[in-house]
């Protein structure tokens, strides 16, 4: 609901669904979900019977875990290091940091109230060691700040499963009456040692239990910030037009571009007036280009939309958005021959007339031809394109499936004559049929199949006919038909 900008009631039991071997089984629950007894894990046929009302949306993995490693970045606002504690956590080294913000106290609010403008909801904790904030966090009261002195004291009475141990491991540590953290660490160390001293961290009360107390060092590895690609200009009076000093600003910044390995889909001129204001314009790339010339050209037709004021005395360009680019060596004088005419020219025809005016067609993960592809800004970046489709499909493809009217038709085939656009055409050869069925996690229930024939009529025109529907199928009426594109 939140992908249509529609948040649910608090009290709408909701719950992200991904495909399990027998069935689709929920990934997430809300609040709600939570408490009406839905747990992760559990089959969406299994749970409607307990909750008729659950509302269910599918999980996106591939942008949760993209939107996470965004985050992880964006929270160094905190502290120097961060990284991704999981599917759904971070862990943050704010030794020392805390003080910046008024105490470790101040310092969880301020993370619940930025995060809270984000939609996210959070329950931070502090605590000496990785493991013990993992477990406060999930199994602690909300805000839970705990001092070295008081770590064992605060997580003798949480379960054994803070301790981020397998479910297995957990199973056989209730049966042994072993359910709290306070309970393990008072059992026979020996005893449990020859249990699990040889199983893996997952599987290991033992190794588990020294991370959250601090025996075991448990270090943070905290992911790299991208590079900041940036070129600065500053003067030594104000001037009134940038161009001079773009040629070097392109050359400095396609220098450190080469040094990183990366190429620009994106960059930022920006002058900073004498008045205080700042002006900015940006130029997209429908590839990653290092090139100082071509870059250099995106800004030709676009200078004169700066108001330079009483002039600026400091202008910066920089790569907003990056990616890496391999260099491969394919001419005997050790440079690569990249045939980049086409992206340059793309990339100049968006200068002049605007990213909106200029489209180019990605390939979807879908079987339906009409959702198999769409149309995205020319210098967008990447999503999620996918493989062309190794099924021969039509050169031309009609916006809008449209139906003929079948004169014959034989059971098994496509019709023998039909009439499209008023003319009459008779089918003179055909392949086929290749059935497509419904995306059900898409489609309304009811939507009926497709089986699509290549036909070729009486004057040699190649088309793309498909049936809707099948007799008898209890999903409607008799079969329609429909052209849906025509082959060269």
């Amino acid at each position: 609901m939140e992908r249509r900008n529609v948040a649910p009631p608090d009290d709408l039991a909701v719950v992200l669904a991904t495909e399990g071997r027998h069935g689709p089984v929920i990934h997430a629950a809300n609040r709600a979900a939570r408490l009406a007894g839905i747990d992760a894990g559990a089959r969406i046929v299994d749970v409607k019977a307990i909750c008729p009302d659950l509302q269910v949306e599918y999980a996106d993995i591939a942008q949760d875990r993209a939107a996470l490693e965004r985050l992880v970045l964006w929270a160094r606002r905190w502290c120097p290091w961060s990284a991704a504690d999981g599917a759904d956590g971070l862990i943050l080294e704010t030794t020392g940091a805390d003080h910046l913000l008024g105490g470790e106290a101040a310092m969880l609010r301020d993370m619940e109230t930025r995060l809270s403008f984000l939609g996210l909801t959070a329950r931070p904790a502090v605590a000496p060691t990785w493991g013990a904030a993992w477990a406060l966090a999930r199994y602690g009261p909300v805000r839970a700040i705990c001092p070295p002195e008081a770590l064992a004291d605060q997580l003798a009475p949480l379960p054994v499963a803070a301790l981020r141990l397998d479910g297995d491991t957990l199973l056989l540590l209730n049966r042994l009456g072993l359910k709290t953290i306070g309970a393990l660490a008072r059992a026979p160390r020996l005893s449990l040692a020859r249990r699990f001293g040889r199983e893996p961290l997952r599987a290991n009360p033992l190794l588990r239990l020294d991370q959250a107390m601090g025996h075991l060092a448990e270090p943070v590895a905290s992911k790299d910030a991208p590079p900041r690609i940036q070129a600065l200009a500053r003067l030594a009076e104000p001037i009134q037009d940038p161009a001079p000093h773009l040629p070097g600003l392109c050359a400095d910044l396609c220098a450190q571009l080469v040094r990183h390995g990366l190429g620009c889909r994106r960059l930022t001129l920006t002058v900073f007036r004498t008045d205080g204001e700042i002006r900015a314009i940006t130029a997209g790339t429908s590839a990653p280009s290092r090139d100082a010339d071509h870059l250099r050209r995106l800004f030709d037709d676009r200078l004169e939309r700066i108001d330079p004021g009483f002039g600026f005395d400091l202008i910066s360009l920089a790569a907003g958005t990056v990616e890496t680019i391999e260099t491969v060596q394919t001419r005997l004088d050790g440079r690569a021959d990249e045939d980049l005419q086409l992206p340059h020219l793309i990339d100049r025809i968006v200068a002049r007339f605007g990213e909106r005016s200029v489209r180019r067609t990605v390939l979807r993960a879908s079987h339906l031809p009409e959702r198999a592809q769409s149309l995205v800004g020319a210098v967008a970046p990447p999503g999620d394109e996918i493989a062309p489709p190794a099924r021969e499909r039509p050169v031309r493809l009609l916006s809008f499936p449209e139906e003929v009217r079948v004169i014959y038709a034989v059971p098994e085939g496509p019709p023998v004559q039909f009439i499209w656009r008023r003319q009459t055409h008779r089918v003179a050869r055909f392949a086929g049929p290749e059935r497509i069925a419904p995306e059900w996690w898409k489609d309304r229930p009811g939507t009926r199949l497709r089986d699509y024939f290549k036909v070729e009529d009486q004057n040699g025109k190649r088309l793309w006919l498909f049936r809707e529907g099948l007799h008898e199928d209890g999903r409607g009426g008799d079969p329609r038909w429909f052209i849906h594109g025509m082959f060269t």
